[in-house]
């Protein structure tokens, strides 16, 4: 028996592209305390960012430049200098001025949260905190940003 042929008219369907997620926002924490770094990078990790770590601030201005991070949370008390030193050349700096900075520190100075809006810090979180009022901050700061 011969083999019929048969012919198409129309073009196969192409299959349909899967879209993409979007790749998770990175979070620079910037703090010497490992155990402070490895808590928050869990946290954040669960809820879907993908936290990036520096323990300087000298490292935490590199990891800034190249790493172009969604989101700083930023210790003040640093072991090569002043967080608010920080916060100013990443406001001050053309690759960073966009990045959105919450202060993260156990400081009680009566005029500190002054300071650090002076530095020009938009956001604040005294240590110890709550872990969700830290999370729907750092959500709040990524949505008023954009």
């Amino acid at each position: 028996m011969p083999i019929n042929s048969v012919m198409f008219s129309e073009p196969l369907e192409q299959p349909m592209a899967v879209a993409e997620a979007p790749p998770p926002e990175r979070i620079l924490i910037v703090d010497d305390d490992k155990s402070i770094v490895e808590v928050l990078s869990h946290r954040l990790s669960t809820q879907g960012f993908e936290p990036l770590a520096a323990h300087t601030g000298a490292d935490g201005l590199q990891r800034a430049r190249e790493d172009r991070p969604s989101l700083i949370l930023l210790d003040l008390r640093l072991p090569d200098t002043d967080g608010l030193s920080i916060c100013r050349e990443l406001v001050d700096s053309s690759d960073t001025w966009d990045i959105p900075v919450i202060i993260v520190t156990g400081r009680d100075d009566p005029d500190i949260v002054r300071r650090c809006r002076a530095a020009g810090c938009r956001f604040f979180v005294h240590k110890p905190y709550d872990p969700n009022a830290l999370l729907i901050l750092i959500r709040q700061a990524l949505e008023d940003w954009m």
